[in-house]
């Protein structure tokens, strides 16, 4: 089977045929690893791009995230370990007294859908709670603040990660609606995110420069 086929369930959303697809593109021959890079991945980024274009919006993306989930499920099981070993591991959280959890998902799903291995750190995260992923293996941090109110928390977070010496073992996206990409830098972080679309380009460009 064409691989495209796949490809373009993901990016129409069809939740319905994609589990019959990816066991058809199996029988077929194609192994998970190849349907994982040649048409997941590759969906994900389209999405992403469109996203990031105006051209879909944050309910069409997480149906598409959702779809590629479904077939990632058929694949997990038949890839032993193999299913985020080209690309790297990334831990989220909202810092410490942010409460809201919505973009924060939608990343995941993204970065998830471009074949990182995602740590939900959850919200209200102290730093503690980023130190101890970095210690867990995490190579990329993403920090959200949707509140103006706790913005500082941001800079507060890559402070304490200095101090624990680990600031050169890992690198940090920052983003949410308080978030602008001078304030993002001024702070510390390594990149800026403006959508959730933004966030696996810049995740991989990042991770080539730890080496």
């Amino acid at each position: 089977m064409d691989l495209d086929i796949l490809k373009q369930a993901v990016t129409k959303g069809r939740f319905k045929e994609i589990e019959q697809l990816t066991r058809q593109a199996l029988e077929d021959g194609s192994t998970p690893r190849q349907i994982l890079d040649q048409a997941l991945v590759p969906a994900m980024e389209m999405v992403g791009a469109m996203f990031s274009a105006g051209d879909i919006f944050i309910p069409e993306m997480m149906v598409s995230a959702k779809v590629m989930q479904k077939s990632l499920d058929v694949l997990k099981p038949l890839m032993v370990g193999d299913i985020t070993s080209n690309v790297g591991r990334f831990a989220i959280g909202t810092v410490k007294d942010d409460l809201h959890d919505i973009g924060k998902n939608i990343v995941i799903s993204m970065m998830q859908g471009a074949g990182f291995e995602v740590i939900d750190l959850g919200i209200d995260c102290p730093p503690e709670k980023f130190i101890q992923a970095i210690k867990d293996g995490a190579q990329l941090l993403g920090m959200s603040a949707i509140l103006t109110t706790v913005v500082e928390n941001i800079r507060r977070t890559i402070e304490a990660i200095k101090e624990s010496g680990l600031r050169e073992q890992v690198k940090i996206l920052a983003g949410g609606a308080a978030v602008n990409e001078s304030l993002a830098l001024k702070m510390g972080a390594d990149a800026y995110c403006e959508d959730a679309g933004e966030a696996p380009p810049k995740a991989k460009s990042l991770l080539a420069q730890l080496g």
